[in-house]
């Protein structure tokens, strides 16, 4: 898989979204590294896709859905912003939870499985497909459809 390194500003929660400011620390990110970005730096999926599909990984990750192999006793540094600002920790995990579950919901149960596998476990399109039992380069089209109406879900225009 080719590299594609650009730089980013480090923030305390990690790596931001836009280019370093002067002065500022700054990280060098591989966006290569998530199958939706490598799409997207591939023109298969839209700047608003984009923003559906990080949306939905952001959620999935505030959630902390995923399990766990090993107790971890670090705290979990979660920027609130908004309405999560006045919420702790606890409900802040929460409100993700509940986000996420609506977006999946508004994707659909037949769309949920290709979101779940590429967005939040960052699984590869062909892999996914092969998991799946689909025809291979059918993943593409199901994945845009899925990320448009998760895309409808967070209101992204």
């Amino acid at each position: 898989m080719q590299r594609h390194l650009v730089e980013r500003e480090l923030t305390e929660v990690g790596p931001g979204t836009s280019a370093p400011r002067k002065g500022r620390r700054s990280v060098t990110v591989n966006l290569a590294e998530n199958p939706l970005n490598w799409l997207h730096a591939r023109g298969h999926v839209s700047d608003r896709q984009l923003a559906a599909g990080e949306c939905l990984r952001r959620d999935f990750e505030r959630a902390q859905i995923m399990p766990g192999v090993t107790m971890r006793w670090d705290p979990v540094r979660v920027q609130g912003s908004g309405a999560d600002r006045l919420l702790n920790a606890t409900e802040r995990q929460m409100a993700a939870r509940g986000r996420f579950d609506g977006a999946i919901a508004a994707a659909g149960p037949d769309l949920s499985d290709i979101l779940w596998r590429v967005v939040c476990s960052g699984e590869a399109l062909p892999e996914t497909e092969k998991a799946l039992g689909w025809p291979v380069r059918s993943g593409k089209l199901v994945l845009r459809i899925a990320l448009d109406r998760v895309a409808g879900f967070y209101r992204i225009g």
